[in-house]
């Protein structure tokens, strides 16, 4: 391809994080293929055990003026990022896990006499709620945000794009088709909603938008063929 390799990022990246696909000599277009919308919502009387599943969650149980009454509460949360930012805020994250099915394992395991309450968006996966209810762990589900797809047709000739949850993906097939690009996605969760869509598949060996970069830049300097 004249130009060299083609990389597209399914949202806006970080100036650092753009620059380190440069740095390896890739070219790198950029869109918001999703937007999230915090909701207002009441915090009644919950469980003091609080799960938190992204980042967006987190930033809109912020936003409800009773939030700081539960700074002792226990957090569980997915995620090393909204692990991260839910300790700058001051709360205290009890459990940490990659993948919500990982969380859910945890839970089944070790807090099955607890109460949760699950703050959550409303395209959020079955995957952690479903495992909690079927094991008759008493649990309330509160949605704080909403996601909207926002699909952009992209004209350039692609090799690479960047996956991050499995709504971009959906947001991405809305307005373009997956022949011989190569998907980088954040997860195995993401990676699934490609299933009967493509092989071309790499996933990061650690769910983050730095791994997935890395896996993108090692991928083609370990082949070089592929430039």
């Amino acid at each position: 391809m004249e130009g060299g390799i083609r990389i597209l990022s399914t949202k806006k990246l970080q100036g650092n994080h753009r620059q380190y696909l440069l740095n390896a000599g890739l070219s790198v277009l950029e869109a918001d293929f999703i937007t999230t919308v915090n909701k207002p919502f009441e915090l009644g009387d919950i469980p003091h055990n609080l799960i938190f599943t992204s980042q967006n969650a987190f930033k809109s149980f912020l936003l409800n003026g009773r939030s700081t009454q539960y700074k002792r509460s226990s957090i569980f949360c997915v995620g090393t990022k909204t692990a991260e930012l839910v300790k700058q805020h001051g709360y205290t994250v009890e459990v940490c896990a990659d993948y919500a099915k990982d969380l859910s394992r945890i839970i089944l395991q070790q807090y099955k006499e607890r109460e949760f309450v699950f703050f959550s968006g409303n395209l959020r996966q079955d995957t952690l709620p479903l495992a909690i209810k079927e094991a008759g762990i008493a649990f309330t589900e509160i949605q704080v945000y909403e996601t909207a797809l926002t699909p952009h047709k992209i004209n350039a000739e692609l090799n690479g794009v960047l996956f991050f949850s499995p709504s971009g993906i959906e947001s991405f097939l809305q307005e373009n088709e997956i022949s011989n690009t190569v998907c980088f996605c954040i997860g195995t969760t993401t990676a699934k909603a490609l299933q009967g869509i493509t092989e071309n598949i790499v996933v990061a060996n650690h769910p983050s938008v730095e791994n997935v970069i890395i896996q993108c830049i090692n991928y083609y300097k370990d082949n070089p063929a592929r430039f």
